[in-house]
């Protein structure tokens, strides 16, 4: 008995190896290598036969190196292009020129201006919540008018907050929603992946839509590229779901392949909405393992201020689709909400010249005046963020960050790492959450002020990828999400010290002196 059990999984493994070979994910990771390395091949053997090329396309990245950084861009970004220019000028010149000079992210990012212009008007200012804050909350008022005027999303009342400190939390309380949908769905994730969680998902979404609710599925094209079967769109669109996919990923090298659809929204009825780090996958409410045990976050809204995700996902579903909509068909019905303080749904765009989502976790920190206590799967920060944590920690505010012990990309953590010691010697407490990985993104500052969503802090998120968040102030589960973090300060993190800085690894410190340089395009 044992042998044929052996004989057989010995036959399935040159099969599983054939699979893998010939699936379509390793197709389109050797086309794009083998893009680069033909226009590498090219190019060098050009500027070894033919020396003059050489000395010009040297000119060309002197020239290049001094308009970057004359540039408006990020000087981590700068040091990013400047470095490899230095080193392979003639396949760095011709790779900037190819990436930075492409008709489609051009086309994506009129397209989007254009939009989110047309639909300011649906996003008004609410004048008398802005006036009560301008009087008796001057520091909120400062970040809800930045928010408002430079990401068009308005400060909310009449919302009610629930907080699920785990995703299996929000998992249960979004099918309990979804059951009770009437009018319409809304569903915008990152990631969408053929697992029991979906499995259970889409059984509501096509009774749904068979019973005439309509039901719109916009999922992104790179973080679902390798989780959902071939031409899903299609099977469920012929079930009466109407399905879009943001920026589907070809093997081409182009700037837009960067600017991913990191958001995670649901939408129902125009009064229930879900937001936070959620993804439709089993590991992220722990039916399956991955990296231990999984923690994420998330939180349900009801009210005025479902509203602003409702206008953001149409908004990326018109900039997609090309449709235009009646958007007043989808407004909020429900009116009873007890009014329990403010809150600002907000999305971020890589497309527009506003870094919201650093600008708003930086208004945090620098309000902060007792705690600011962060969350965060990834933890490469930029010199700007690192000067407001120091200077917060410095001018006396405790300020701690939670990332994970069990990291699910190996680059990442080393990069994250290699960050402690300068956040240490900046007097910034860090921790990382045992036996598992830490995938919520949190912030939390004087027991008032909280931010759940999407948004890392890293340079992809802050900078290449659409992301959107929460923004509460003096919600009543603003206590519920402070119990959390102290069940993890006291149960389930642990700091790291002087040693355990002092003990990584050369591996470690070597691969990061390297890594962090290039940072900013991984």
């Amino acid at each position: 008995m044992a042998e044929k059990i052996s004989e057989k999984i010995q036959k399935k493994k040159p099969k599983k190896l054939i699979n893998m070979i010939f699936s379509q994910k390793t197709t389109i990771i050797l086309l794009l290598a083998l893009q680069l390395i033909f226009i590498f091949i090219i190019f060098q053997s050009f500027a070894v036969h033919y020396a003059y090329l050489h000395i010009v396309f040297s000119t060309v990245a002197i020239v290049l190196a001094i308009y970057i950084l004359n540039s408006s861009e990020n000087p981590a970004y700068k040091l990013a292009w400047i470095v490899p220019l230095v080193i392979v000028p003639i396949f760095t010149v011709v790779l900037y020129i190819l990436l930075k000079n492409q008709f489609s992210t051009r086309k994506v990012r009129n397209l989007y201006a254009k939009k989110s212009a047309n639909t300011r008007p649906f996003l008004k200012t609410n004048k008398q919540i802005m006036s009560y804050l301008h009087e008796s909350e001057p520091d909120f008022y400062k970040l809800a008018n930045y928010v408002d005027k430079s990401g068009g999303y308005p400060v909310c009342g009449n919302t009610e907050v629930t907080y699920f400190p785990l995703g299996e939390d929000k998992y249960k309380a979004m099918l309990e929603e979804l059951q009770k949908a009437q009018e319409f769905i809304f569903m915008e994730y990152f990631i969408i992946d053929d697992g029991e969680m979906w499995r259970e998902i889409v059984k509501i979404l096509l009774e749904k839509a068979k019973a005439g609710v309509e039901v719109r599925l916009l999922y992104d094209g790179m973080g679902s590229q390798f989780t959902l079967p071939f031409r899903y769109k299609k099977k469920l669109t012929d079930q009466g779901v109407k399905c879009l996919v943001f920026n589907p990923f070809r093997p081409m090298l182009s700037t837009i392949q960067n600017n991913r659809d990191h958001r995670k929204i649901l939408v129902i009825d125009g009064n229930v909405a879900f937001n936070g780090g959620v993804n439709i996958a089993d590991e992220y409410i722990n039916r399956k393992e991955r990296f231990g045990h999984w923690k994420d976050t998330a939180v349900m809204l009801k009210g005025d201020g479902v509203w602003n995700f409702t206008m953001m996902f149409l908004q990326m579903w018109e900039v997609i689709s090309g449709d235009k909509t009646e958007y007043n068909m989808y407004r909020p019905t429900v009116k009873n909400v007890v009014n329990n303080g403010y809150v600002i749904p907000y999305g971020d765009s890589p497309l527009d010249d506003e870094n919201v989502g650093e600008l708003v976790y930086m208004g945090m920190i620098n309000n902060a005046k007792d705690y600011i206590y962060i969350s965060t799967p990834y933890l490469i920060p930029d010199n700007e963020m690192l000067t407001v944590l120091g200077y917060a920690a410095k001018s006396g505010v405790d300020v701690r960050i939670i990332t994970p012990e069990i990291p699910d990309k190996w680059y990442v953590s080393v990069i994250t790492r290699s960050f402690y010691r300068d956040l240490e010697t900046l007097g910034v407490k860090v921790y990382e959450y045992k036996g598992g990985f830490n995938h919520a993104k949190m912030f939390l500052s004087d027991d008032k002020s909280a931010v759940v969503g999407t948004i890392n802090l890293d340079y992809r998120s802050l900078y290449l990828h659409f992301e959107c968040a929460t923004y509460m102030y003096k919600t009543s589960c603003i206590k519920d999400i402070k119990a959390d973090f102290d069940d993890m300060f006291e149960n389930r993190c642990h700091r790291i010290t002087h040693d355990d800085i002092n003990n990584r690894s050369f591996w470690s410190r070597f691969m990061s002196v390297i890594l962090r340089t290039i940072a900013p395009l991984l």
